[in-house]
């Protein structure tokens, strides 16, 4: 009868142990929050968008295909970033311009 006592006392501090081991290693199992309303996980670099930048972009997927809102963000954010690169072509051209007619 004791020997089974022993055992059962070694497996009950066995078995806590690897509880304990777990849950620092794992964490307590909560979830993340959702994310806010309107908020995205789409993620673009805040300048300088590169072809690597674009293709790396992932949507999230909703009933009918991408998240409407996702999509457009992307759209917006590289048309500003077309929008600036022809903005600077044209003032370097511009540059450009104005030396060659002093010269």
């Amino acid at each position: 009868m004791t020997t089974a006592l022993f055992y059962l006392v070694v497996m009950v501090f066995v078995a806590a142990v690897v509880f304990l081991l777990a849950s620092v290693l794992f964490g307590r199992g909560e979830e993340l929050p959702p994310l806010p309303p309107g908020a995205s996980p789409t993620r673009l670099p805040a300048e300088d968008i590169s072809s690597d930048d674009l293709r790396a972009v992932r949507f999230q997927m909703v009933l009918r295909g991408y998240k409407m809102s996702e999509v457009d963000w992307v759209l917006r954010r590289l048309g500003d970033e077309i929008d600036g690169l022809r903005a600077r072509v044209a003032e370097l051209e511009e540059q450009h311009d104005e030396q060659a007619a002093a010269q």
